[in-house]
């Protein structure tokens, strides 16, 4: 068992990390951190001595004065480093810096010296060292006008805003997910790499960006349409795009219901994207799911009988209720990372429709069973 502590554990890489770690619970023991800790030697003296691992994220990234950013991300390293002396400790450190660090900014500059901080402790105390050099970030809860542009974009798409393009030049780009496990392939491998370039996983013109969210905010968020993902990296920012929706007001999604002397005909989903797609009848009193996805995209579509949709966050213990009724047949659709269910809470048998974008992979099925 690797017992992993995560600085900067609450941050936007950090939490995702987290999350992650805790699929592998055989594997991996995490270690609490709190921020509070780099105030208090004898915490962060207690903090360093549980670890085997620890991945250094905690940063500033933005500020009205580069000064102070420069400052705190210095003091950071170093009082990490005083830590480490301090406990004696061999742990292996991964070190989140920056492709900046080659550009002429007191943030690049800040990351690079607390890398070679980290650096220099391992070489002369006999630990481990990994600089994680990495490119633009963007995924799934990223703080908008923080953490990168496709979170302010999102934000402001999905909020009434117009996004505007300050410079329309390429980035270099990973999805967050694939960077959490690029580092926990690194705290696999055990091995030391003062410098490590982390590929960008895409490497896209801002305007290119904004015209797929666009695209996202139109078909999907106004319409309800799963539009075409041509790769992974479209995936993952149809996924980014659809967290900064604010779930409690958006759904459930009523359906059009065309009606004439024959019945009544629903459009259940419209598709630029395969899958599978599947329905189910359910006995009153009971409950189905209570798991969750990190990259599946699924809708639940109550079409007969009364049902409560319940969402949670897993690192989070707000439950979402959204009560659904046949008689007015609607959806709603699963963010990543929250757990889920359907309950039947009707005296009737209930029919719900679901969709998935991949079909059932038992070797691969990205369903982890968490109570809501």
């Amino acid at each position: 068992m690797i017992k992993i502590g995560i600085t900067g554990q609450n941050g936007f890489v950090g939490k995702h990390l987290y999350n992650t770690l805790g699929l592998f619970p055989e594997e991996f023991e995490r270690v609490d951190f709190q921020k509070e800790y780099f105030e208090d030697k004898e915490k962060l003296d207690a903090f360093v001595s549980q670890c085997d691992v620890i991945v250094h994220l905690a940063a500033m990234n933005r500020h009205d004065s580069e000064q102070v950013i420069y400052d705190t991300n210095v003091a950071l390293a170093n009082n990490l480093v005083d830590a480490l002396k301090r406990t004696h400790s061999k742990a292996h450190v991964l070190m989140s810096s920056s492709t900046q660090e080659e550009r002429d900014n007191l943030y690049g500059k800040s990351k690079k010296e607390g890398r070679e901080a980290i650096v220099h402790w391992a070489n002369e105390n006999g630990g481990k060292v990994t600089g994680l050099i990495i490119p633009n970030v963007f995924g799934a809860f990223g703080k908008p006008f923080y953490n990168s542009f496709i979170a302010t974009f999102c934000h402001q798409l999905t909020h009434g805003e117009t996004p505007t393009i300050a410079n329309d030049g390429e980035v270099k780009l990973i999805y967050v997910q694939e960077l959490v496990m690029t580092i926990i392939e690194e705290i696999r491998s055990g091995k030391s790499q003062p410098e490590l370039f982390i590929e960008p996983t895409a490497i896209k013109k801002v305007s290119e960006v904004l015209a797929l969210l666009n695209e996202y905010k139109t078909k999907y968020f106004d319409g309800g349409e799963i539009p075409e993902l041509k790769n992974s990296f479209e995936h993952n920012l149809f996924n980014s795009f659809r967290s900064y929706i604010d779930h409690k007001t958006y759904f459930p999604v009523k359906f059009t219901q065309h009606t004439d002397p024959r019945g009544a005909f629903v459009e259940v989903i419209r598709l630029g994207i395969g899958g599978q797609c599947s329905f189910s009848t359910t006995v009153p009193g009971i409950t189905r799911g209570n798991h969750f996805h990190t990259r599946k995209i699924e809708r639940f579509a109550v079409i007969k009988g009364k049902a409560l949709i319940q969402l949670r966050k897993i690192d989070s213990d707000e439950v979402l209720d959204f009560y659904l009724d046949g008689a007015e047949p609607a959806y709603v659709d699963m963010p990543i990372w929250f757990t889920h269910n359907i309950k039947n809470i009707g005296d009737e048998e209930l029919f719900t429709i679901f969709w998935i974008n991949e079909a059932y992979n038992p070797e691969d099925a990205d369903t982890f069973f968490v109570e809501v």
